[in-house]
């Protein structure tokens, strides 16, 4: 049995693994490379994982983030009622052997995104890896929507109410909102990052295995203001793409497609991301939505020293 064979029965036998990290989603995100995992194990039970996405760029041996996946990393299984002293330990063997695995990859570059339930990356420090830390929005206990709706900002209530008469629609395809998207990009000057076939393959995945949807609202001339594509698993959703048309950027259209989704996935998780983002103006909206503030890291390393130069030279070169 490959390890990827073996992963599938976990994924299958854990469903607290998270969306991002489970063997269904990397088949389906990994279209332009190769994914496998490690595996920690102890008396023949599989302990932790570390799931990666492998590919070459001009040569060089890379393991990034797969497309449109915003966390993977390690996950744990984390044995009950476990002392906080021992958790530590516990938590350091982990990864000692993890990243001795990694290592014996022979990579020239390493780069992850962990999911933010994981919390302690000094044991990668203390291996010379260097961490970036990143910032995600997530509302709780979504089931109360009443709670969850009073948090929001005065401006956030006051453009819901303002939209009552927009219509949600679940009818949108994949390939219209592929077509929508890059419309809306074309409209800013800005071009798509991420291709249809990758799309329509993470789409028909998450379809397939009733973990995703897509939502878009319309007008009474059927005109399409906003539409969202969202994922989720057992304990959170995930806001993956968002397309807002220009022209109704101001009427409050990319709050209330937000709103839908949070309706929509309050009785199937726990939890709703917004998946974060650095720019600054973004950032605040969700803050807007009462979403709580909460970090994730991103782990790296290199291990060629010309690649080291080279990803250098193209950093001075991008911000001059």
């Amino acid at each position: 049995m490959t390890n990827r064979q073996k992963y599938e029965i976990l994924c299958a036998e854990c469903p607290d693994i998270p969306l991002f990290m489970q063997s269904w989603w990397l088949d389906a995100a990994c279209i332009d490379g190769e994914w496998n995992v490690l595996f920690y194990e102890k008396n023949g039970k599989i302990i932790a994982v570390l799931p990666y996405y492998i590919r070459k760029s001009y040569g060089f041996k890379i393991i990034s983030q797969p497309p449109l996946t915003q966390y993977n990393g390690i996950w744990i299984d984390y044995p009950e009622n476990q002392k906080l002293h021992k958790r530590y330990s516990f938590e350091k063997k982990i990864m000692d052997n993890l990243i001795a695995q990694l290592e014996n990859l022979k990579v020239d570059y390493y780069s992850q995104n962990f999911h933010y339930s994981f919390t302690n990356w000094q044991p990668f420090y203390w291996k010379g890896y260097k961490q970036t830390t990143r910032y995600t929005y997530i509302l709780k206990n979504i089931a109360d929507l009443d709670a969850i709706f009073e948090n929001f900002s005065y401006a956030k209530q006051k453009h819901i109410k303002k939209n009552s008469d927009l219509k949600v629609d679940f009818s949108l395809s994949a390939e219209n909102f592929y077509e929508f998207h890059t419309h809306c990009l074309c409209l800013k000057n800005k071009k798509i990052d991420y291709s249809q076939k990758l799309f329509l393959s993470t789409y028909n995945a998450a379809i397939l295995y009733e973990r995703g949807k897509i939502i878009a609202l319309k007008d009474n001339e059927n005109n399409l203001h906003a539409a969202l594509f969202f994922v989720w698993d057992k304990n959170s959703a995930y806001a993956l793409l968002s397309a807002i048309h220009p022209d109704f950027r101001n009427d409050g259209s990319s709050t209330k497609i937000f709103w839908e989704a949070i309706k929509f996935v309050a009785d199937k998780t726990q939890s709703f991301d917004f998946e974060g983002s650095m720019i600054e103006n973004v950032a605040q909206s969700f803050q807007n939505f009462g979403a709580e503030q909460t970090p994730y890291f991103n782990i790296s390393k290199s291990y060629s020293k010309v690649f080291s130069v080279l990803k250098t030279i193209k950093k001075i070169y991008a911000t001059n």
